[in-house]
């Protein structure tokens, strides 16, 4: 009988990793949870345990190189990492960017996940069957007004995706990059606002169905499950009302 398959999730607390969460222990993984916010993925892991799934919570900085280095060691072999850890500080102009907060932006969507990934990348290699998932965004492959950190980090994970996958051909893991593009959670840009919540709901003021967590999760579930010879190089995925990063339709 053939064990389990493990995927680890990164910023699994809320929002698109702990959706996908969800829709890879339906799936039949065994999800191991890891986030800052312990209590958060703890009780997700316990929502998923009482569901009849194997869910895992470990609480983890992926900016914490040695802190990653240890939980890597619990790893002999390892099916998929999701890279979803990440996220956005702020929306001014180069000119008067904040130098601290595109530092914090390239620490953890960039850092973090090239620290797990190296971390993790013998266990996945040694599965005879792995995958890398690499959750960045369509900041990573078009700019726009305001973004200027947060683009220029996710062009450096998006570097670094396909970076990876030209140096790894030929052994048994793939890596896969999803890019979404306008997805309304609880938690995004109210971060990005630092907890203004009227400037974060005008993000998504007069856009008809902005993307939610669970179709970027389903999108994820999906990449991960087609047979091993099939790889997902790079999948964009925006609401229909979503043209580009500066072109969307708002019914205002």
């Amino acid at each position: 009988m053939a064990a389990t398959p493990i995927a680890v999730i990164t910023g699994a607390s809320s929002g698109i990793g702990a959706a996908t969460a969800r829709q890879l222990a339906a799936a039949g993984f065994r999800v191991v949870l890891t986030a800052r916010r312990k209590d958060r993925i703890e009780a997700l892991a316990a929502e998923l345990t009482d569901a009849g799934h194997q869910a895992t919570a470990y609480a983890l900085d992926v900016t914490d190189r040695a802190a990653v280095d240890e939980f890597a060691t619990a790893f002999r072999s390892l099916a998929v990492l999701i890279n979803n850890a990440g996220g956005a500080l702020g929306a001014d102009p180069v000119a008067t960017g904040d130098p601290a907060d595109w530092r914090q932006m390239y620490e953890t969507n960039v850092i973090g996940t090239l620290n797990v990934t190296q971390a993790l990348l013998p266990a996945l290699t040694a599965s005879g069957d792995g995958t890398v998932v690499i959750l960045s965004s369509t900041a990573g492959l078009s700019t726009y007004e305001g973004g200027g950190g947060y683009v220029a980090a996710k062009h450096g994970e998006h570097v670094l995706a396909e970076t990876l996958r030209l140096e790894i051909v030929g052994t048994p893991v793939r890596v896969i990059e999803i890019a979404p593009g306008m997805v309304k959670t609880d938690e995004f840009a109210t971060t990005r606002f630092r907890g203004d919540t009227e400037k974060a709901a005008k993000v998504y003021a007069g856009v008809d169905a902005p993307l939610t967590a669970d179709d970027v999760a389903d999108t994820i579930t999906w990449a991960v499950t087609r047979p091993s010879h099939v790889n997902i190089d790079l999948l964009v995925v925006r609401p229909r009302a979503q043209a580009s990063n500066s072109k969307v339709h708002r019914t205002l």
